[in-house]
C-alpha cells in the first residue's frame, strides 16, 4: 500500500472512496498516520458481491493451498512485527511492547490455522441399519462478515479472519473506523501472500453504514462481532430474523477475588496488570476487585503504592506502562465514570486525574474507588477504561457470590494459595474463562475464547473450536 492515502480491497484490488478520514495518534493529536477510507453502501455491496463470485473456487481449493497462504502470511507478520507493532501502538495507543506483542499474536494465529487447514476432519459411523455407510463432514459456511473493534486493531481480525480462510471461506471484513491502519496491513499481506481476488474484502468505514450492509445483506451466510452489548444485540436479532448465523462478543465487567491467603504480591501484580494495562480497554480487564477483609486494607495500601509508580505516557516512548485512551470520546467516557463514582459516595482512593504531557493526548491516570456496593454504576456497567472498584466481602462464599453478581460473564480470576478455593472457584464462576493467580486479561491463541450471560453469543472464537462457527456439518448417507 502506498504511504498516505489508502483505499478498500474490494476484488482484490485497491480502491479510494469517495471520502476519507483521517487515523489520528492518541499519543499526539497532532501526528496524522494516515488517510483512510469512509467506505459507502456500495462499496460493501461490490466487497460482498465479490466475496460471493470468489467463494465456489476457494471453498474447493486445497488445504494444501490454504496452509501455504495462512502460514506464509504468518512468516510475514512475524518477520514485521516490530514495524506492524509500531502502527498499532501509534493508531490504538497500546504501549509499543503491547503493540509488538499484540502483533506477534496475529502472526501466531494465522500459523495455528494454517495447520488447522490440514487438521479438519470428519466422522464415519456404523449405521442403524444393514449395508448403510454414514460420512459426517465439516463444510465452509460462505461469505462471513466481520466486525471488528479499536481495541485489539491486529490480534481480533486475525482471530475472525484466519479461521475463516482455513476452512474455506469467503471474508468481507469492517475494522474499526478508530483504527484502520492495523487491518489493512493485515489484509494486505494475506492479499500478497496468494489470496485468489475476491476472497478477502476490506471495507473501512462507519457501522451505521458498511456494518448495516453486512449485517442486512442475503448474501452475507454469517456475521462474527466484537463490540458493544446494544450493537451485538442489534445485530443479532437482525442475523436470527433472517436466519443468518450469528457470533458476538460483547464485554465484561470481570472480577477479581482477592482472598486473605493470597499471596499479596501476585495479588496486586495480577490487579493492577488487569485492570489497568492497555489503559483498561480490554473486554477481559479486571475492573471489579472483591477482597476478603482480612487482606482488604494492605490489598488497596499495596495498590495505592503500585500505582503511584506507573508511568503514564506516550505509548512508543520507552519506560511507558500505560498509553494514552483511545479518543476524546472514550476519554469523556473515562472521566464521567469517575465522576458517577463519586457522586454514588465511592472514595476516589488514587488516582483520576487528566494528565498533561509534553505532546497532546489523552492522558488519564489510572482510578481506583474503594468504599463501591454491588449496585453502583461503576461496579455494574463497562466502563472500558483504567478505572477499578474494590468491593469488600466477609468470606469465600460472599466473594463468589460477588464475584457472580453480574449481567456479564467473560473472565472472572481469584487469587489464592488455597487449593481448596481454587477448585471451587474454577467450577462455581460463571464465566467463560477462569484465571487463578492470573490476571484476568492474557489468553493463549490455541484454546477457545468466549463467555456467558451477556458476555457471548455463539459458537466460541480461537482454537480448534472456531470451526463450530466457521463450518457447518453434513451428514450423508449411502446405501451399498
Amino acid at each position: 500500500m502506498p504511504e498516505g492515502s489508502h483505499g478498500n480491497l474490494i476484488a482484490g484490488e485497491w480502491v479510494k472512496a469517495d471520502r476519507m478520514i483521517d487515523n489520528i495518534n492518541p499519543s499526539d493529536t497532532s501526528d496524522v498516520i494516515g488517510s483512510y477510507p469512509s467506505g459507502s453502501a456500495a462499496d460493501a455491496q461490490a466487497a460482498i458481491a465479490a466475496a460471493r463470485a470468489a467463494f465456489p473456487a476457494w471453498a474447493a481449493a486445497s488445504p494444501q493451498t490454504r496452509f501455504d497462504i495462512l502460514d506464509a502470511a504468518g512468516t510475514e507478520v512475524l518477520a514485521r512485527r516490530e514495524e506492524l507493532g509500531r502502527l498499532l501502538s501509534r493508531e490504538e495507543g497500546k504501549t509499543l511492547p503491547e503493540g509488538i506483542g499484540e502483533a506477534t499474536r496475529a502472526g501466531q494465529i494465522l500459523k495455528f490455522f494454517a495447520g488447522e487447514a490440514l487438521r479438519l476432519n470428519g466422522e464415519v459411523v456404523t449405521s442403524t441399519r444393514p449395508g448403510v455407510h454414514i460420512e459426517i463432514t465439516r463444510e465452509p459456511m460462505g461469505v462471513i462478515g466481520m466486525i471488528t473493534p479499536w481495541n485489539f486493531p491486529i490480534a481480533i481480525p486475525a482471530w475472525k479472519i484466519a479461521p475463516a480462510l482455513a476452512y474455506g471461506n469467503c471474508i468481507v471484513i469492517k475494522p474499526a473506523e478508530l483504527v484502520p491502519g492495523s487491518a489493512s496491513a493485515l489484509v494486505d499481506i494475506l492479499q500478497r501472500a496468494g489470496l485468489p481476488k475476491g476472497v478477502l474484502n476490506l471495507v473501512c468505514g462507519k457501522g451505521s453504514v458498511v456494518g448495516e450492509v453486512i449485517v442486512n445483506s442475503p448474501d452475507i451466510d454469517a456475521v462474527t462481532f466484537t463490540g458493544s452489548v446494544g450493537t451485538g444485540r442489534a445485530i443479532a436479532a437482525k442475523c436470527v430474523a433472517r436466519g443468518a448465523k450469528v457470533q458476538l462478543e460483547m464485554g465484561g465487567k470481570n472480577p477479581l477475588v482477592v482472598l486473605d491467603d493470597a499471596d499479596l504480591a501476585v495479588a496486586v501484580n495480577c490487579a493492577v496488570n488487569g485492570a489497568f494495562f492497555s489503559t483498561g480497554q480490554r473486554c477481559t480487564a479486571s475492573s471489579r476487585f472483591i477482597v476478603t477483609e482480612g487482606i482488604h486494607d494492605r490489598f488497596v495500601a499495596a495498590m495505592i503504592e503500585k500505582m503511584q509508580s506507573l508511568k503514564v505516557d506516550d505509548a512508543l516512548a520507552a519506560g511507558t506502562d500505560i498509553g494514552p485512551v483511545v479518543d476524546a470520546a472514550q476519554f469523556k467516557v473515562d472521566l464521567d465514570y469517575i465522576e458517577v463514582g463519586r457522586k454514588e459516595g465511592a472514595t476516589l482512593a488514587f488516582g483520576g486525574e487528566v494528565l498533561n504531557r509534553p505532546k497532546k493526548g489523552f492522558y488519564l491516570q489510572p482510578a481506583l474507588f474503594t468504599g463501591t456496593a454491588p449496585t453502583m454504576r461503576i461496579a455494574r456497567e463497562e466502563i472500558f477504561g483504567p478505572v477499578a472498584s474494590v468491593q469488600k466481602v466477609k468470606d469465600y462464599d460472599a466473594a463468589l457470590a460477588a464475584a457472580n453478581d453480574t449481567e456479564f460473564g467473560l473472565s472472572s480470576g481469584i487469587c489464592t494459595t488455597s487449593l481448596k478455593h481454587a477448585r471451587h472457584f474454577q467450577r462455581a464462576a460463571q464465566a467463560g474463562m477462569v484465571m487463578v493467580n492470573l490476571p484476568t486479561a492474557g489468553v493463549d491463541y490455541h484454546v477457545p475464547f468466549g463467555g456467558r450471560k451477556g458476555s457471548s453469543y455463539g459458537p466460541r472464537e480461537q482454537g480448534a473450536y472456531a470451526r463450530e462457527f466457521y463450518t457447518m456439518v453434513k451428514t450423508a448417507y449411502v446405501q451399498g
